[in-house]
């Protein structure tokens, strides 16, 4: 029954998280570089990955309810894999992401990519309560990034005016 509230909150959580068609921006008034400074190339590599991240993470809670967890290994080793850093980017490219996105974009980027690796790594040994729990974990990454990058895509994200409420 511990499995019931997690599989709820999952459920409400995941197709939230990552409801755009692709991100266009990832920039804040504080770091206005950013994905808007990319090169237009660039950006729609980009814009591609997230659409496939998205892809895969609505996709992996119809499996993880279902059992099937081998098919979740494979979705998230793609997820893992599909780093745009690790892509075939000319070394100018490379240097032009590396001066132009914020290096806590990177780093939260770095953070989800991972987390994909380890959800494979305990689907592939049906470790049901730790998939859950990185299924979790990356669902916060995806919220921690667009809360910061990408408030402009996703204005719920954006932090409210702290005000007097009863």
């Amino acid at each position: 029954m511990k499995k019931l509230p997690q599989l709820f909150y999952l459920a409400l959580i995941i197709p939230g998280i990552c409801l755009g068609q692709g991100h266009e921006s990832h920039s804040t008034s504080e770091e206005p570089a950013g994905v808007t400074g990319l090169s237009p190339e660039l950006r729609t590599l980009l814009s591609s990955e997230m659409q496939q991240l998205q892809k895969g993470m609505t996709g992996i809670l119809p499996l993880y309810v279902s059992g099937q967890w081998a098919e979740i290994a494979v979705i998230a080793g793609k997820m893992e894999s599909s780093y745009v850093l690790k892509q075939q980017l000319s070394e100018k490219q490379m240097h032009e992401l590396h001066t132009k996105l914020p290096a806590g974009f990177i780093e939260l980027d770095q953070r989800f990519h991972y987390l994909a690796g380890m959800l494979e790594h305990v689907a592939e040994r049906q470790k049901v309560e730790l998939i859950g729990f990185y299924m979790s974990e990356m669902g916060e990454a995806c919220v921690s990034c667009h809360t910061k990058y990408a408030t402009q895509r996703f204005p719920a994200l954006a932090p409210k005016a702290q005000g007097h409420e009863h």
